[in-house]
């Protein structure tokens, strides 16, 4: 078998079909047998090795959800089995540093770990950091084979495994549907959305796929080429220079490493926890590629699976957190809009079937995880990069903050709503559906989609766009008057007759500790817009 099947491991259920994949004498035939734990013999499949590379590759029939099964391989008189097997969603989990926190690092972490035993249908496999020049098609190393979860595991250490988002995330979803969930996670810290895409993704979006691995000190003004126009006048305020960065950075080397081994997997759905490098790196261009690495990975896998995978694969992400409490730039703030291709929320047009967790109020300011981040290396290596000590004007705060319950809760919801059809869950917070200006007044009224809970009237909130020339903009509060319902009325008396733009929390440390301005009923953040 290819290196991710193993004992205790999941198969994606019906309505798909598993695709299996191992290794043989080229031209030789294989059998490949799904019988239950008794010895039943519930299917059986017949296949030729293809050489080279000496591969075989079968479809099982679609699988109700449960077990245990054994799945034998056999080729002449020798035989391969894995045992307990069940067959259930299977979940990619993919990105940075925060996607690679594990359980061992999270806020009440000796709770969760505890917790671990009594989720044994919700079963856990790490890939190893791993880098390479082309693609592979089968991965080099393994971190964590197919296990069932226990403390050990989902503690390993700093950054290593198991992922906590990953965690959290499979634990909600089997609570709410009740059947087993196979999490495989692929995540290395410090690494921009680069590495993850495909030569492929490279070229839609006109970023050089040789730029070699940038290091990070390198000027930001080698970088003027790579950095698309911003398509809103008022996005273009300085851009960093890209620093920041510990993990691989070179284009396409984790996508040749991590996950195209990974595409002959039948999925149910990925999630995807990563940016942070990209406020330094290529922020303006995130518009273009993160749409285009999730239609990439989409016909992928697809393609990889022979079908099995759905096209419109579920694609859940995080939407940045907090950094930096005071910020001579943007850029975290930009990342977050090009998170959703510049339309505030998702699923949108230019991103169906996607699903977004707002964290911009789960700071952490006391996180020890902000100021030294480790980065997985080699097997048995940890890199570590020490951030430099910023100017008196900014104040470092942390990069990883350890609420991660609450980012797989909103994760979860967004799952339950797109990737399951979920009716009349509110997976999202509120967002404007349109905005009258009241001149007389002085007043501009913000309807929302849904009824609204004011938990702050934050004077800089909302600001607006009050300059007679488009750019560059100049920003003014725009204090909040009262909050009625779905509407929110903001004094804007200073801007006179001309609006030419609002802003709600544009700010990479926008609020305190859930304590944003807007929510709903049910607890979910507005998200910020422009």
């Amino acid at each position: 078998f290819a290196s991710y099947y193993g004992d205790h491991m999941v198969l994606q259920k019906e309505p798909a079909g598993a695709v299996v994949w191992g290794y043989g004498e080229p031209g030789a035939a294989v059998t490949v047998t799904l019988s239950r734990d008794g010895g039943l013999i519930v299917m059986k499949k017949m296949v030729q090795v293809k050489g080279p590379p000496g591969t075989w590759t079968t479809v099982l029939d679609p699988m109700d959800q449960g077990g245990p099964y054994m799945l034998t391989a056999g080729q002449g008189s020798e035989n391969v089995t894995l045992q307990d097997i069940y067959f259930g969603d299977v979940w990619l989990c993919s990105g940075q540093s925060n996607m690679a926190m594990t359980v061992l690092q999270i806020a009440n972490a000796s709770r969760e770990l505890v917790a671990a035993a009594h989720y044994p249908y919700v079963r856990v496999f790490a890939a190893a950091p791993a880098r390479s020049d082309v693609e592979l098609e089968d991965l080099e190393r393994i971190d964590l084979p197919w296990s069932i979860p226990t403390a050990e595991n989902l503690g390993h250490g700093n950054f290593t495994y198991f992922s906590a988002v990953c965690w959290l995330l499979g634990r909600y979803l089997y609570e709410a549907l009740q059947y087993p969930i196979g999490l495989v996670e692929a995540a290395w810290g410090g690494t921009p959305i680069e590495a993850w895409s495909s030569r492929r993704v490279l070229q839609v979006c006109g970023l050089p796929e040789d730029m070699g691995r940038l290091a990070p000190e390198a000027p930001s003004s080698g970088l003027a080429l790579c950095f698309a126009t911003p398509l809103i006048p008022a996005l273009s305020s300085s851009i960093s220079p890209h620093r920041h960065l510990s993990g691989p950075q070179t284009p396409s080397v984790l996508w040749n490493a991590m996950i195209h081994p990974l595409l002959n997997m039948t999925l149910r759905g990925v999630a995807w926890y990563q940016g942070e490098a990209n406020a330094f790196l290529h922020t303006d261009q995130y518009n273009c590629t993160f749409p285009a690495l999730i239609a990439d990975w989409r016909q992928a896998f697809h393609a990889g699976s022979a079908g099995q995978t759905e096209p419109v694969l579920p694609f859940g992400f995080v939407q940045l957190s907090t950094y930096r409490r005071r910020s001579l730039d943007d850029s975290f703030t930009r990342l977050r809009w090009h998170q959703t291709a510049d339309l505030g929320v998702v699923p949108n047009a230019r991103m169906p079937g996607t699903f977004m967790a707002v964290a911009m109020d789960l700071c952490d300011e006391r996180s020890p995880y902000g100021r030294r981040v480790l980065a997985r290396g080699a097997r048995g290596q940890q890199q570590s990069y020490r951030i430099p000590t910023p100017p008196p004007p900014l104040f470092l705060g942390s990069i990883h903050p350890r609420d991660k319950q609450n980012v797989a809760h909103r994760l979860h919801l967004g799952a339950r709503a797109v990737a399951y059809g979920e009716k009349d869950l509110v997976f999202q917070g509120p967002y404007p559906t349109r905005a009258i200006l009241e001149v007389t007044r002085g007043l501009l009224n913000v309807t929302y989609s849904q009824e609204l809970v004011c938990r702050r009237r934050d004077t800089r909130a909302f600001e607006v766009c009050c300059s007679s020339q488009p750019s560059p903009c100049t920003w003014l509060p725009a204090p909040v008057v009262a909050v009625e319902s779905r509407t929110v009325m903001l004094a804007v008396a200073g801007c006179g007759t001309l609006v030419l733009g609002l802003r709600y929390a544009w700010a990479e440390w926008p609020c305190e500790y859930q304590s944003c301005a807007l929510y709903n009923s049910q607890g979910l953040p507005a998200p910020p817009f422009l």
